[in-house]
């Protein structure tokens, strides 16, 4: 089934446009909608994983879970169920504390976007995580300094906006 997305303007407003998700080329003042879901526990460590190395783009790299907003849905709802999907834990009783929001636009490869990152603070292990197998290989709980170091290393997604979340929710 084709993956349906809706179109956001700069201010997270629904344009009313609709959209398949694949071969998608946004204009100017045209959005699509990811979410990020930083999940700590009591420790402050961080559940990143690891994506598959099957993957298009990033494959084998380091990420905290998340993925695009669905049409109809809001993205409290798209970071509930990315967590879900691709980590097993079930938030759906937890209220995701939206801790920063950015935008990208990249005109020449329709590559517009806006990213919601969301904080849950849990109680949880790596031992606890079912990894979607197409999404990830590995997962583990990591410190910021462990983070810090794969960054350094190159194979760490989005490091730069999770340290700016993290700031901007008093976590860094």
């Amino acid at each position: 089934m084709e993956e349906l997305i809706d179109i956001y303007d700069a201010n997270h407003q629904l344009t009313g446009l609709t959209a398949p998700r694949r071969g998608l080329f946004l204009k100017e003042g045209q959005y699509m909608l990811y979410v990020l879901a930083i999940i700590q526990d009591p420790q402050g460590r961080i559940l990143i994983t690891q994506r598959s190395h099957a993957k298009h783009w990033g494959a084998g790299w380091w990420e905290v879970s998340g993925g695009g907003v669905l049409s109809g849905e809001t993205s409290r709802q798209a970071v509930i169920r990315e967590v879900g999907e691709e980590v097993g834990l079930d938030v759906s009783g937890r209220e995701p504390e939206l801790v920063y929001s950015y935008e990208n636009v990249d005109l020449d490869r329709g590559d517009n976007y806006l990213v919601d990152i969301y904080r849950f603070q849990l109680d949880v292990t790596a031992q606890d995580v079912t990894l979607q197998e197409e999404e990830a290989v590995d997962a583990q709980m990591a410190t910021w300094d462990q983070i810090t170091a794969l960054k350094e290393q190159g194979i760490f997604l989005h490091y730069d906006r999770i340290r700016l979340a993290l700031e901007a929710c008093g976590q860094l």
